[in-house]
């Protein structure tokens, strides 16, 4: 049996993973990090760069559809071909991992375990059957594993998750999608625009990571329009049958229809990789889905010395979160016991759905009522958005009554990825909706729109 001796283990080499070993070597501490399963971040592998590659090539065939209204015309057809669409997702893919590798191959050979790691104590892991390591501190970074409903498991094999989508070697003639969230949404609407016969199904009503009743409202309706999008479908059955599924849906007039499909995506959430970790050999105190309970701002587990990031903690898993989180449980790692909180960031969330969806700061479930007004401005009328011929979209920016203090957002719209930039460093900074109003605006752009919800909430606050 082989022994290690660290001032700080990290489990896992994801983004959050990568992060604190780099903040733990940084402040000078012996640091190892141990991974079980492929170098190369989630976000790199199977996430944010595949998916933006498979979108990009359903919005440029998408684009011709609106060329015979800007008046130009296509004579002949638009051919998708899906093995070529496919081999360049695959060959960029692998580029991105490529990066991440890079980096990894820098680390030190004897700074890097190969293995599943296992809590003996609070000071030592057991690696596979062939390593013991003995810590001062220990950064949990395992990440998460798509959650697969029980339900969908009559689909065989041919039920896959999101993240089997981007080793297909070609496009298939359809699919269902179960789970209209983040996910689910971008590639749902990404495959429908491949020419991929897509249906999605959710439960509950919701849609993307929206709360504000009229923005979900108003998704639905928008990609309900373009393909067939069900949020709270009742599916009574799913089983394999020939070369696909065959799947019964009910509907409230008591009517079914049976719908056959070629594969069933599950895009139905992720769940944190912490229940193999021997986290009951612990001290730290486990929360009612596995995950200890830690202090955000520290990332520490109670009194302990041992730290959790990223998508392990099921706190916000998104990349540039697990980034922040990994540095802060890295660096407080390194000082323990002298933890200091870290900077964390105003929250932002993008979806890179066509309209965008975007959520930043607080959300409207998250604020009292009758502490805050909404400003509300449609792109429907928005001079540049029309000019472009994406006039779609709803906005809804709440601010504090009183103080005036912009407090979050919820919007979908063209390219609001930007817009969300633009408030999360106006939140973040402080800004009330005056002081915002009085920045500087050019024309024509979509950006105008912003203005135009917080003069309403001017207004309003100005009423309240």
């Amino acid at each position: 049996m082989n022994e290690v001796n660290v001032d700080v283990a990290v489990i896992g080499a994801g983004t959050a993973g990568l992060a604190a070993y780099r903040a733990a070597i940084a402040a000078g501490r012996r640091a190892v990090i141990i991974e079980g399963g492929p170098y190369g971040t989630t976000c790199a592998r199977v996430g944010c760069m595949p998916s933006k590659l498979l979108i990009a090539a359903a919005e440029a065939a998408h684009a011709t559809e609106k060329w015979d209204t800007f008046g130009i015309r296509l004579e002949g057809t638009v051919r998708i071909d899906g093995a070529a669409v496919m081999a360049r997702i695959k060959r960029e893919r692998d580029r991105f991992v490529g990066f991440v590798l890079k980096g990894v191959d820098n680390i030190p050979a004897d700074h890097k375990l190969r293995g599943h790691a296992k809590f003996v104590d609070d000071h030592s892991l057991q690696v596979d059957d062939h390593t013991v390591v003995t810590f001062g501190r220990a950064v949990i970074a395992t990440g998460s594993s798509p959650s697969i409903p029980p339900v969908l498991k009559g689909a065989g094999d041919r039920l896959i998750v999101n993240d089997d989508v981007f080793d297909w070697d070609d496009l298939p003639p359809s699919v269902a999608v179960f789970g209209p969230g983040v996910i689910g949404l971008e590639i749902g609407q990404a495959l429908h625009r491949l020419g991929v016969r897509t249906e999605v199904f959710g439960r509950g009503h919701f849609v993307g990571p929206f709360s504000d009743p009229a923005l979900k409202a108003y998704a639905t309706q928008t990609f309900g329009d373009e393909f067939p999008l069900f949020t709270d479908a009742r599916v009574s059955s799913i089983e394999r049958v020939g070369d696909g599924v065959r799947l019964m849906q009910d509907f409230d007039d008591g009517s079914s229809a049976v719908k056959e499909f070629d594969w069933v995506i599950a895009a139905t959430g992720r769940a944190p990789n912490v229940k193999h970790l021997g986290l009951e050999n612990t001290s730290v105190t486990l929360g009612a889905n596995g995950v200890p309970e830690f202090d955000r701002t520290t990332m520490q587990c109670g009194s302990t010395g041992i730290f959790i990031a990223g998508d392990a903690n099921n706190d916000v898993p998104l990349l540039h979160e697990a980034a922040d989180e990994g540095r802060i449980a890295g660096e407080n790692a390194a000082r323990f016991p002298q933890v200091q909180p870290g900077l964390r960031r105003e929250p932002i969330g993008v979806v890179f759905s066509d309209p965008q969806l975007a959520t930043v700061g607080r959300r409207f479930v998250d604020l009292a009522p009758d502490s805050f007004v909404t400003g509300e401005v449609s792109f429907e009328d928005q001079g540049r958005a029309r000019v472009m011929l994406r006039n779609k979209g709803l906005l809804h920016v709440y601010a504090e009554k009183g103080s005036g203090r912009l407090l979050g957002c919820e919007m979908i719209g063209p390219d609001v990825e930007h817009l969300a930039h633009l408030l999360a460093w106006a939140m973040q900074s402080g800004m009330t909706v005056q002081r915002a109003l009085e920045m500087p605006f050019y024309h024509p752009v979509v950006e105008e729109g912003l203005r135009t919800a917080l003069r309403d909430a001017a207004a309003k606050l100005a009423d309240a």
